[in-house]
């Protein structure tokens, strides 16, 4: 299976967005999506304050998962668990489950309450994916576990260690899945498994390779631990964007490239840890690094790098083959792996705002400071002491003047075409929140620059 990884805790495109990029997904060889909604489901009930203001209908999950049957992707739902839960302990509601009253990243698994919601977050979850035969439960990442009075006292009576309560908490929440859903299959992150020894882990569930970068002996290190604690299947994680910064706007191609390569050499060691098998390999996304983090490159100017990846691994490796199916299909001519460029027009869904980020990424910040930096007449009869005072030469002001207002001219009417583009695909916070981060640190400067001149 390959599984490309949608993480909709930032940037959430709208669902009419989803029907251009689904046939694309199976075009380039995915045979899934995981879908890891967060904020974006529609909770009920006493959900409903879980819930962002555009978080799609019930309509929206069907019509997602029609378009998904129709172009043979199966939909794995992915629900957090026991860390990265701030979407839900960010709200006062439910401030008493945190782990840490500080922190709002993961829960007290030790307050009845937390498996009574979890409970029923995975119902509401499940009950909108009837023909889903896996779910992904996260439980990666459950930082300040073990520092909270809790589990400081659980520790203390029961003489256990963190990777104990972990394994019990996670336990509980596999109890109550396979109780309720028969012949659903649970996979999860290993990162917190890893800490844990083999006795404690006997059990028999699939644990996911996360990290992007293991090298070649580590992972097989991993891998015959987990063969030793009797698993018998395993996925690996990879990734197409959002693992470079928590900032990063445009994805570097080789740095994924590279990612994937590697992974390959991981797969071609598995057959020798019989009878353990590779159950898929599933492509992550990541849009923010956390619920509170900026977001990342966003998914139109990510899909090149996606559809380089997603080849690499149906052809073994970025072969001439895989490379001209990239081209043909994204319609364009050439990519550049070590610039992290593509020549051409392409003719991918939202290939518009690729090249638009592009020229924000590229010269933006660059003419804008160019300009307020370089022109000398700017520093010398404009500067902030003369803005703020009111006062200045004409004669010298009109010497920059003219180029200044076309610049400012010219990248409004760019920002408002982009602007324009992200609201085809985007709702309205991401928008303002792209623009804000990408955008307004320097055009502000023009902005207010143009402002006092005038």
């Amino acid at each position: 299976m390959r599984l490309v990884h949608l993480d909709l805790k930032g940037a959430a495109p709208r669902v009419s967005y989803l029907e251009q990029v689904f046939p694309l997904l199976s075009q380039l060889g995915a045979n899934g999506v995981l879908i890891e909604y967060e904020d974006m489901f529609p909770f009920k009930g006493e959900l409903e304050i879980l819930r962002s203001p555009y978080a799609y209908s019930e309509e929206d999950i069907e019509r997602i998962q029609q378009l998904a049957e129709q172009h043979k992707l199966e939909v794995v739902p992915l629900v957090q668990t026991f860390g990265h839960v701030e979407f839900i302990l960010k709200h006062e509601k439910y401030q008493h489950l945190r782990e840490v009253e500080r922190f709002p990243n993961s829960f007290n698994p030790h307050v009845p309450d937390t498996l009574a919601l979890l409970k029923s977050v995975l119902s509401q979850v499940m009950e909108k994916h009837r023909r889903s035969t896996w779910i992904h439960i996260g439980a990666d990442e459950v930082f300040h576990l073990g520092e909270g009075t809790d589990s400081k006292n659980w520790m203390s009576r029961h003489k256990g260690d963190v990777g104990t309560m972990y394994l019990k908490h996670i336990k509980e929440v596999l109890g109550f899945l396979t109780a309720q859903y028969w012949g659903l299959r649970v996979l999860m992150w290993d990162d917190m498994l890893r800490k844990i020894s083999v006795g404690a882990l006997r059990a028999p569930r699939s644990p996911w390779g996360w990290w992007h970068w293991w090298s070649r002996p580590a992972a097989v290190q991993f891998l015959t631990k987990y063969v030793e604690s009797g698993f018998e299947a395993v996925w690996f994680a990879s990734a197409f964007k959002g693992t470079t910064g928590p900032a990063q706007a445009w994805t570097p191609l080789s740095y994924h490239l590279k990612n994937h390569l590697s992974w390959l050499k991981v797969m071609q060691a598995v057959p020798r840890l019989a009878p353990l098998r590779l159950q898929g390999v599933v492509l992550t996304g990541w849009q923010r690094y956390d619920h509170y983090s900026v977001l990342c490159e966003l998914l139109p100017v990510s899909i090149p790098s996606l559809a380089i990846c997603l080849q690499t691994l149906v052809n073994g490796g970025f072969t001439e083959e895989a490379k001209r199916k990239v081209l043909d299909v994204l319609g364009l001519e050439s990519v550049q792996l070590e610039q992290s460029t593509c020549e051409g027009r392409g003719a991918f869904p939202g290939v518009e705002i690729y090249h638009m980020v592009e020229q924000v990424n590229g010269h933006l910040k660059e003419s804008i400071l160019k300009a307020l930096d370089e022109e000398s007449a700017i520093k010398g009869w404009f500067s902030p002491y003369h803005r703020k005072r009111h006062f200045g030469n004409p004669r010298n002001m009109e010497s920059f003047g003219s180029k200044v207002l076309k610049l400012h001219e010219d990248w409004e009417s760019f920002v408002r075409d982009l602007r324009a583009q992200l609201e085809r695909i985007y709702f309205p916070d991401t928008v303002e929140e792209w623009l804000e981060e990408n955008v307004n640190p320097y055009l502000d400067q023009l902005r207010d620059l143009v402002r006092d001149y005038r």
